[in-house]
């Protein structure tokens, strides 16, 4: 069954059950936001997170907007917006909602359901996407491979606060659900978008958490020879293209 959803496209991934904040500074976006708390409150407040190819074509970040605001302007060669995004995005349901000083808002969205986009509408003030829920099955083994993954992740986080020389605050509980841990692993490791965005679209739980065990044991790797180079550098060794 597919679903209209306005889109908000971003330079970073959403997972489900995954809190994010948002500064939404860009026009179309502030009427996307108003038109969504306009509507009744027994009505969803949600909107579609699709991440943007690498290389595309975005109107640049405004200083001091951070990592997490909207990108304008997309574009490509064919003036096609749906070339510009990834086919797999999430369902953002809005938290909180406060209007700034200049017109803009601070959001707080969570992640729930992963949609395929199949069109865009770009006729109106802000894109609107054609969606299809994309459901996910645990694939075979998604046990076993979560405790690997959690024992993986908790080295790779003991190295990730030594690179950074900061202390690693206390060793609280990770989920047991595997598909939760997928996710929440994805979000927490340091890795490029494009990295994230495969984890996001993985076909199952199993295959996902096959590929985060391969790279936590590559990232810890890194940090234990590499330790004085910045996580993000060392991110950015093990992933560039030959």
């Amino acid at each position: 069954m597919t679903e209209r959803l306005p889109l908000f496209p971003l330079n970073s991934v959403l997972y489900p059950g995954l809190v994010m904040p948002l500064h939404v500074f860009e026009e179309r976006y502030r009427r996307l936001v108003a038109d969504l708390l306009d509507r009744p409150e027994e009505e969803p407040r949600r909107f579609g997170v699709i991440a943007i190819r690498d290389g595309r074509e975005v109107a640049p970040v405004r200083e001091n907007d951070g990592p997490a605001g909207p990108l304008d302007g997309l574009g490509t060669a064919t003036g096609d917006p749906l070339e510009a995004l990834y086919k797999v995005g999430c369902v953002a349901d809005v938290t909180s909602a406060r209007r700034q000083s200049d017109g803009g808002y601070e959001l707080l969205v969570t992640g729930t359901t992963r949609f395929t986009l199949t069109s865009i509408d770009a006729g109106g003030a802000y894109l609107v996407g054609e969606t299809e829920p994309l459901d996910e099955p645990s694939g075979e083994g998604s046990g076993a491979l979560a405790a690997a993954v959690e024992r993986a992740f908790r080295e790779y986080r003991k190295r990730l606060a030594g690179a950074r020389e900061a202390s690693l605050a206390g060793d609280s509980d990770l989920p047991l659900d595997p598909q939760v841990l997928s996710y929440l692993v994805a979000a927490a490791t340091v890795l490029p978008a494009p990295v994230k965005q495969e984890l996001l679209a993985a076909p199952d739980t199993a295959q996902r958490l096959t590929a985060e065990l391969e790279l936590l044991r590559r990232e810890t790797a890194l940090l234990t020879w590499l330790p004085s180079l910045p996580a993000a550098d060392l991110t950015r060794q093990a992933f560039s293209p030959n």
